[in-house]
């Protein structure tokens, strides 16, 4: 097991980040993303395994696999947030810390999106921080773990 590695996971339409609604989630692209998380986990000697997808049983998948490699993981569920007792109940099955993440503020914002099933189960929640909010969860990943 390597104990020093960060699974970050992203749900569906993050992989439009940049281009897809700039004015709620910013210009900043998931690859940005991911390549900023990594260099800032690599300072405190973690490694990333990064995924994203469109498709919930995906990022179920992934998040099972993280239980014999990883130490911690951040996610941005993105819609699945609201909707998918499957990623919770996949979180909770691996038994390791899980930092939430959302770019926009998700309680300023329609109804529907100010529940998450995921912050049910997540140690820590980032919101409205734009992709700060990443850096801000590998920091108390690896404070935690």
């Amino acid at each position: 097991m390597t104990e020093r590695r960060l699974l970050l996971v992203n749900g569906p339409n993050l992989n439009l980040l940049g281009t897809r609604q700039p004015e709620i989630y910013g210009s900043t692209t998931l690859a940005d993303i991911e390549k900023s998380v990594t260099a800032l986990a690599a300072e405190f000697g973690f490694e990333v395994r990064a995924v994203q997808s469109n498709h919930e049983g995906a990022l179920v998948d992934a998040i099972q696999a993280a239980r014999t490699d990883c130490a911690g993981i951040i996610i941005n569920p993105a819609a699945y947030s609201h909707t998918s007792v499957a990623i919770a109940d996949a979180l909770t099955s691996v038994e390791l810390p899980v930092a939430e993440v959302h770019l926009s503020n998700i309680h300023r914002r329609e109804e529907f999106r100010h529940h998450s099933y995921v912050s049910a189960v997540a140690e820590m929640v980032i919101c409205g921080a734009g992709a700060a909010g990443y850096e801000y969860a590998v920091r108390y990943l690896v404070g935690r773990v």
